[in-house]
C-alpha cells in the first residue's frame, strides 16, 4: 500500500482527492486536521464512516503554522506522496488578513517542504504543491507556462512564494517536488462564501422562497471554471511521472460572473436581474479581470482533460443546492 498525506483534507479539493486515492485501491490516505472547538468534517464524513476504508483512512492533528507538528507527522507516517492543499484560500479575505494568509499559505508550504526534505533523506517522497491561477493576476490572457506572474492579492503573493520555494527545493535538494497551477475549480462541496457557491445557494433558496435577494460585487470578472473532481486527478497524475514538472490545469474557456448568474437563475426559471443587488464591499482593492488557462502541456504530457464542462458544472451545483434549499425549508417549517 502506498501512503499519501494530504493537508487541507477537510476542504473541497482534499475531500475529492482522498476519495480518488482511496478509489484506486492501493492507497492508505492520511489527512491533517487542525484542532478547533467545533468539528467541520462534513466533506469527508462519508469516508470516515465507510467500513471498507477503516484501515486505509486516517486523520492526524497538525497545523501548517506549526513546523514541529508537520515534522512529527511526516516522520511517523513516512508517506510516499504528500499533497499540500491546505490554505487560507479566500482571495477577498486575504486583503483583511494578509499576515495570517502569508504565514499559512506561504510559510506553511515552506515548513512542510522542509519536513519532506528531512524525510527524503531516508526514503523517496513525492511532493505536490497547490499553486493558483491567481499568481498570474494582471498578466494578459491566455495564461500559459511562459506567462509572467503578476499577483494582485496577499493570497496570490503567498501562493507565488510557495510556488517558487517548491521549485527551489526541487533544484537545491533533488526532490521530487512539483506544482499544479490550478485555475478556478468548483463543485457542490465549494465553500459557501466563494462566488460560485454563493450564487447557486442563493438561487436555490430564492426558488424555495426562503431568501429574497443576492448581494454581489464585480460581475464582469472572468474566470476559467472547471470541476474540482476532475482537477484532483491531474494532481495525482503529476506525481506519477518519471520526473517532476509544473503544469497548468484549466479548461481553456473563460466565463464572466454575470454568465454564471444567468445560467444558474435560468436553470430555475428565474430572472437574476430581479434578485441581484450590488455592494462595493464585495469588490477587491485590486481586481483580476480575466483568467484563462492554457492546459495543453497537461493534456499532452499527462493525458489529462476535464470531463465536466461549464454548463455541466453549473447544472451539478444548481441541482445540489436546490435540493439543499428545499430541505432547509422543510426544516424551518417543522
Amino acid at each position: 500500500m502506498r501512503k499519501a498525506l494530504i493537508t487541507g483534507i477537510t476542504g473541497q479539493d482534499g475531500s475529492y482527492l482522498a476519495e480518488f486515492l482511496l478509489g484506486q485501491g492501493d492507497y492508505e490516505v492520511h489527512g491533517l486536521v487542525r484542532r478547533a472547538s467545533t468539528i467541520n468534517r462534513q466533506r469527508i464524513d462519508h469516508l470516515t464512516r465507510n467500513p471498507d476504508y477503516r484501515n486505509k483512512f486516517h486523520l492526524h492533528y497538525a497545523d501548517l503554522g506549526d513546523a514541529s507538528s508537520l515534522l512529527s507527522v511526516t516522520e511517523n507516517i513516512e508517506p510516499d506522496e504528500v499533497y499540500n492543499l491546505g490554505a487560507q484560500s479566500h482571495v477577498r479575505v486575504s486583503f483583511d488578513q494578509p499576515i495570517y494568509t502569508a504565514d499559512c499559505v506561504g510559510l506553511g508550504a515552506l515548513r512542510l517542504l522542509d519536513a519532506v526534505r528531512i524525510l527524503n533523506r531516508r526514503k523517496p517522497v513525492r511532493y505536490y504543491q497547490a499553486s493558483s491561477s491567481e499568481m498570474f493576476g494582471a498578466a494578459p490572457a491566455p495564461q500559459g507556462p511562459s506567462t509572467p506572474f503578476h499577483p494582485r492579492s496577499p493570497y496570490a503573493c503567498a501562493k507565488l512564494y510557495a510556488h517558487w520555494q517548491t521549485i527551489n527545493y526541487r533544484e537545491s535538494y533533488n526532490m521530487y517536488a512539483c506544482s499544479g497551477i490550478l485555475f478556478n475549480h468548483e463543485s457542490p462541496r465549494r465553500g459557501e462564501s466563494f462566488v460560485t457557491r454563493k450564487i447557486t445557494l442563493a438561487a436555490g433558496r430564492i426558488k424555495a422562497g426562503i431568501q429574497k435577494e443576492l448581494v454581489m460585487g464585480n460581475l464582469d470578472a472572468c474566470r476559467d471554471w472547471g470541476f474540482a473532481g476532475d482537477y484532483v486527478k491531474a494532481m495525482w497524475l503529476m506525481l506519477q511521472q518519471e520526473s517532476p514538472r509544473d503544469y497548468i490545469v484549466a479548461t481553456g474557456e473563460t466565463h464572466s460572473v454575470r454568465e454564471f448568474l444567468e445560467l444558474t437563475f435560468s436553470a430555475l426559471d428565474l430572472n437574476w436581474q430581479e434578485f441581484v443587488k450590488f455592494d462595493p464591499r464585495f469588490t477587491r482593492p485590486a481586481e483580476v479581470d480575466i483568467l484563462l488557462g492554457d492546459p495543453s502541456k497537461a493534456r499532452d504530457e499527462l493525458g489529462w482533460k476535464p470531463d465536466v464542462d461549464f454548463q455541466g458544472l453549473v447544472k451539478m451545483m444548481v441541482e445540489h443546492d436546490l435540493d439543499l434549499a428545499y430541505r432547509e425549508k422543510r426544516s424551518l417549517e417543522s
